[in-house]
């Protein structure tokens, strides 16, 4: 049976966006404030934001760009560590080397075109072909993927390890 809180219907998420970059003169000018950010979550680190360097951000800090492909990456990782628990393939490693391509308009704006995803995963011995496929069924049922109108691709790649391999 699942937890209580997998059982209910809709979940909320809050966050706060506090920007601390202004020098004294806010926005007079494009160069007169830096683009320094603070994202607050209930009960969590803050975590230090910024724009991309290519808009004068600090690079120092995360960007959303950075951090929506990381959610992307993030909710296909832990649906298919999930699906691996429940499945019986048992995960000893999990790394991915995501890719995301930001296109922009001539009019300044932009959006996301695709994000590829390239898990290398680390399995014990078994079954080999069901831990290819669980990506299949991991993509499917990631909320973030499902709510993006790009192509999220996944090329994975499984290996097997022996049970006693170190995780890395």
């Amino acid at each position: 049976m699942a937890p209580p809180a997998a059982r209910e219907r809709v979940h909320r998420y809050e966050a706060t966006v506090v920007w601390t970059g202004d020098d004294g003169v806010g926005t007079r000018d494009y160069t007169a404030y830096r683009r320094d950010h603070v994202i607050r979550f209930p009960g969590l680190p803050d975590l230090p934001g910024s724009s991309d360097r290519s808009y004068r951000g600090e690079p120092t800090r995360y960007n959303p760009d950075q951090l929506f492909v990381a959610s992307l990456s993030a909710c296909h990782m832990l649906w298919y560590l999930h699906l691996a628990a429940v499945g019986g393939v048992v995960v000893r490693g999990y790394e991915d080397r995501a890719d995301g391509t930001l296109t922009l308009e001539p009019d300044g704006g932009g959006r996301f075109t695709e994000v590829v995803l390239r898990p290398r995963v680390r399995i014990e011995p078994g079954d080999l072909e069901r831990a290819r496929t669980l990506h299949e069924a991991a993509h499917r049922k990631c909320f973030v993927a499902n709510s993006v109108n790009f192509p999220v691709r996944v090329e994975p790649t499984v290996e097997v390890v022996s049970p006693a391999a170190p995780p890395r």
